[in-house]
């Protein structure tokens, strides 16, 4: 199911600016019982990205409503995702933007990814990238619709047996991985990368970031190196779709399914449980 500019469709414009030049910005976001999960956060990103790309924001009221028609397309008892796509609109040839910006919204619905449990159980295999990442400070945190460095460096494998690659910045800092946001812990403290220069600031790491003072947890944004992820104690992946993820593997270095991980797993089950319970 499509939906393009309020119109049932698959149809954009070629001179859509989104498609001439990623001129814009997407949400991918989990539905759970006809709900969106974690929508605020979806859309506050959502407009953070429109000012920083100096986009006009979308009309909030008229995209909630679009969503929960979507939302009510998917069977109580099962899982959904909407991607949300937001670009600059038409333009014509040129990278000057046009005068009068009319945006273009798109929202698409898709099955929800079958992953095996034993991803979220027992962890997942890891492998660091050779694609590295650009510093852009300007276009830091935001999921803008430019992936070319993601598309080239989950090009690099084709192997089964590992579900996610680790991409540094070209300073040699361990940034994120290809879909996912990295988190390690070391000494009972838990890390993740600063995202001042590149990288995207992942819901679902902003879920675990503010609920960590919750629970009395110290959680560290800084600059780290290959050396200090693979001499954690845990690692493990986050993004909006999959929840969390640990890492048991990466390259040949082994990790445990920590308890910290365990403990953040549980906090997070029982947060999207309340928030779904409220929405209703």
């Amino acid at each position: 199911m499509y939906l393009v500019n309020g119109k049932a469709t698959t149809t954009l414009d070629v001179a859509d600016r989104g498609f001439q030049y990623g001129d814009g910005l997407f949400e991918t976001i989990e539905i759970s019982k006809q709900q969106p999960v974690f929508l605020d956060l979806h859309l506050q990103r959502l407009q953070t990205g429109c000012q920083r790309l100096h986009l006009p924001p979308p009309d909030i009221k008229l995209l909630v409503s679009e969503i929960g028609v979507f939302c009510k397309r998917v069977p109580k008892a099962e899982q959904a995702v909407l991607k949300l796509i937001i670009t600059r609109g038409k333009g014509g040839r040129g990278y000057r933007p046009p005068d009068a910006i009319e945006p273009s919204r798109v929202l698409s619905l898709h099955p929800f990814p079958d992953y095996p449990r034993s991803y979220q159980e027992h962890g997942i295999v890891a492998r660091f990238c050779d694609t590295r990442l650009g510093l852009n400070p300007a276009l830091a945190g935001i999921k803008h619709l430019n992936r070319l460095e993601q598309v080239l460096a989950r090009a690099e494998w084709s192997n089964p047996l590992i579900q996610e690659g680790i991409m540094l910045d070209f300073n040699g800092q361990v940034i994120e991985g290809t879909m996912t946001n990295l988190f390690y812990v070391k000494n009972n403290t838990l890390y993740t990368a600063l995202l001042a220069y590149s990288g995207v600031a992942g819901v679902m790491r902003q879920v675990i970031i503010s609920l960590c003072p919750q629970q009395a947890l110290h959680v560290i944004e800084h600059n780290y190196i290959k050396a200090e992820l693979l001499s954690a104690d845990e690692v493990f992946l986050s993004n909006a779709i999959i929840g969390i993820w640990p890492v048991r593997q990466i390259e040949n270095s082994q990790f445990p399914v920590g308890p910290m991980t365990r403990q953040i797993q549980a906090w997070l089950m029982k947060f999207k449980a309340v928030g779904l319970d409220v929405e209703k």
